[in-house]
């Protein structure tokens, strides 16, 4: 990862869309505040919501202009037919379903073992913790022939690893190196990263090729925030801030950096002007084309001149500019304090009442362009 971005353009000022997964996920994909889907919190075994078939996804979109789509790894929008990969865009799944710790480990609910499948079908489950420690493995494997398999055709692979989320555990070589599990698991998800890079390299098509890696959320339990206030789950930099790294040899200036604000939300409206598709016209899509900032474009500036963190189904905060205020009163300056310590409020009422503006708006804007979620009739369990 640390050459990963040597090489190419690390974003200082990436911002997923909500702090926890599924919701985060449907974002990525869709291009929109989750809220606005209807999705908010995690997705589990049978639960009658999902991402509804009628919301168009970055895959569908990818898919309309000829490439090859391929999804690797863990769903988390919905585990009944309708909801599934293979039902939103994506020619070919090989994955589990939800988070890795909807299994029966888990005491505090009931679920069955964790299904991994192909597409529709269930082909194995995980039973164990050693069955936990091969996930990495098979989902980069899996993605490594889908690129090979490809190279001479346009493809878009997603591949969202189920590391570094709990319960966790690596394979024997990375346990034995490492002094936590949480670090053996961060070295696996850095080998799996040279696995695709050298597939790329391996296809001869590194000149033609984006990669990007990011995250869902902020950092859990026992992982590091670096300098950012809380991790994920929270309203703080350290739920919705995370790492973004991009990679194009040839055409992203290597070594460069990224100060201004984007969100994963963005990906889908910029890869579909790159795949020479159209985003939706008939719906709000939060997400804004931001080609010149991934490509270095001297100059180029955010889109964004507001974002809104959101609970579930509540605003809590917005940022405009290096404000960020939350509803319930504190302003902070990220540029002078990142680590979100020191209330401005006081000091700056003029910015205070432009943002509580743009939160009323924010909250009358989803109350009339908000989509219903998918609902499954007759959830059953896979396994």
């Amino acid at each position: 990862m640390d050459a990963l971005a040597r090489r190419g353009r690390n974003f200082t000022n990436a911002h997923c869309s909500v702090p926890v997964c599924s919701a985060s996920r449907a974002a990525l994909l869709t291009g929109c505040y989750p809220n606005r889907l209807g999705i908010h919190g995690a997705i589990g075994p049978r639960n009658t919501h999902g991402i509804n078939a009628e919301e168009t996804t970055l895959a569908e979109i990818c898919k309309s202009r000829g490439y090859a789509t391929g999804m690797f790894g863990k769903w988390h929008l919905g585990d009944q037919p309708d909801f599934l990969p293979t039902s939103q865009g994506f020619d070919e799944y090989y994955g589990i379903p939800y988070s890795n710790d909807m299994w029966t480990g888990l005491k505090r609910w009931k679920f069955p073992h964790l299904p991994v499948m192909r597409g529709t079908k269930v082909i194995d489950e995980v039973k164990d913790m050693d069955g936990q420690a091969e996930l990495c493995r098979l989902f980069t494997e899996e993605a490594v022939k889908f690129i090979e398999k490809n190279k001479d055709r346009p493809f878009f692979a997603y591949i969202p690893h189920a590391f570094v989320h709990g319960p966790r555990k690596a394979r024997p070589e990375f346990m034995a190196k490492a002094k936590t599990v949480e670090e053996a698991q961060v070295e696996e998800c850095d080998w799996s990263a040279g696995q695709i890079l050298d597939a790329v390299r391996k296809a001869g098509i590194e000149k033609n090729t984006f990669v990007l890696f990011t995250s869902d959320n902020g950092g859990a339990r026992g992982l590091s925030s670096g300098p950012l206030r809380g991790g994920k789950g929270s309203m703080w930099e350290g739920g919705f801030r995370g790492p973004a790294v991009a990679w194009w040899p040839g055409t992203i200036p290597a070594g460069s950096t990224c100060s201004e604000m984007a969100s994963t939300m963005d990906l889908m409206p910029t890869f579909a002007k790159w795949a020479g598709g159209k985003v939706p016209q008939d719906r709000v899509i939060d997400g804004k084309e931001v080609s010149d900032l991934f490509l270095g474009k001297k100059g180029a500036k955010t889109p964004h001149d507001r974002f809104f963190f959101n609970a579930r189904n509540t605003l809590r905060a917005v940022r405009s500019g290096p404000w960020k205020l939350f509803l319930n009163g504190p302003l902070h300056n990220l540029d002078e304090n990142l680590g979100e310590t020191k209330n401005y409020a006081s000091q700056r009422p003029g910015v205070v009442k432009r943002l509580k503006g743009y939160m009323a708006e924010c909250e009358r804007d989803l109350k009339k362009n908000s989509r219903p979620v998918g609902v499954a009739k007759d959830p059953k369990t896979l396994v």
